[in-house]
């Protein structure tokens, strides 16, 4: 995939052809939304119908105009994840369009040969999964359970690996795209010595990903079974965190009831007080290895235009390294006090 020869191919100019007539071989996109989700994407995200290709070309246009280079996919059903991540703003969709690129590519730990197959221990384990059933607003429950990594076995960068495949599959979905997505996160038995691996540099590039990053609407972000040791660990994630997303964070403690009034107990499993049945992962897990072709790509060789200024860089390098070393420092007496 050459983003920078459709874009040459597409950059707009005078007589040129139209777009259909120079690649033909584009995917046609078809809305697989339903009528209802067409009015909530219509209400919460400002897209109509009408316009929805006209914006997708209006974005094209903008990619091939600023960022000839950016190797990107241009197929409207790709960039229509980024309009609807940023409810149509072009500028802003053009920006999270780059963030996108630029996190893989500062990234190798994380994007180097990632691909369903290599993270295979990590699914074994449990440590990501999807529960089966959405919840009543149509979001799919992404299920996080640190207790189930063991440090020696892989580094913390191979749970960031599966997690971020898991999003990929997900909002390949268009009802997920408009619907989004909650997050459940068991911290029950995350041990001081595992959360130091979780320090403010690792912590700034997740957030990073998640909030400006990656297009995909995180709806609620539901801590459970969480120790002491979570203050801690929540003081690193806070800085980092938009107002809006923090205002999402809901800590249950250990209270069962307190969850279920955000998530409802039909849908949840019986580790969780709910009556779905115990926490099967395999389902999951053979969905996601299944969908190896999806990844073949290598997400590592991603190149930025050269005209690209830090500010436009998710990361900025050795300087945020350093500063986030030096923060950890800060932390880790805080962290033994909330132990």
């Amino acid at each position: 995939m050459s983003g920078e020869s459709d874009c040459t191919r597409t950059s707009p100019s005078a007589g040129s052809p139209s777009d259909s007539e120079l690649l033909p071989d584009r995917p046609k996109y078809v809305c697989s939304l339903s009528p209802d989700l067409v009015t909530k994407a219509r209400e919460e995200l400002q897209e109509k119908p009408e316009w929805r290709l006209r914006d997708v070309q209006a974005l094209r246009d903008m990619v091939c105009k600023d960022y000839p280079s950016l190797g990107t996919c241009l197929d409207d059903a790709f960039l229509l994840r980024f309009l609807r991540a940023r409810k149509f703003d072009y500028d802003r969709a053009l920006q999270l369009l780059v963030n996108y690129h630029t996190c893989r590519r500062t990234w190798p730990e994380v994007f180097s040969n990632l691909k369903p197959s290599a993270i295979k221990p990590v699914l074994e384990s449990g440590f990501v999964t999807v529960l089966p059933h959405r919840d009543p607003q149509g979001r799919h429950v992404v299920c996080i359970r640190p207790d189930r990594w063991t440090p020696s076995n892989y580094p913390i960068t191979e749970n960031i690996r599966a997690i971020y495949l898991t999003l990929e599959k997900l909002i390949q979905s268009e009802e997920t795209q408009v619907n989004g997505i909650v997050i459940l996160a068991d911290y029950k038995g995350v041990s001081l010595s595992k959360a130091s691996h979780f320090g403010p540099f690792v912590a700034k590039k997740v957030i990073g990903i998640l909030q400006d990053g990656f297009p995909i609407r995180i709806k609620a972000v539901n801590i459970i079974n969480e120790p002491r040791i979570f203050k801690g660990i929540f003081a690193i994630i806070k800085p980092f965190l938009k107002e809006k997303i923090a205002n999402r964070f809901f800590l249950h403690g250990c209270d069962l009831n307190s969850l279920h009034q955000n998530i409802p107990p039909v849908i949840l499993p019986e580790e969780y007080g709910g009556t779905a049945g115990k926490l099967d992962i395999s389902a999951w897990n053979e969905l996601l290895l299944a969908s190896e072709e999806d990844f073949l790509h290598d997400f590592s060789e991603l190149v930025l235009p050269c005209d690209s200024s830090p500010h436009d860089l998710l990361v900025s390098g050795d300087a945020d390294e350093k500063q986030c070393d030096d923060s950890l420092r800060g932390m880790k007496p805080q962290l033994y006090y909330c132990y």
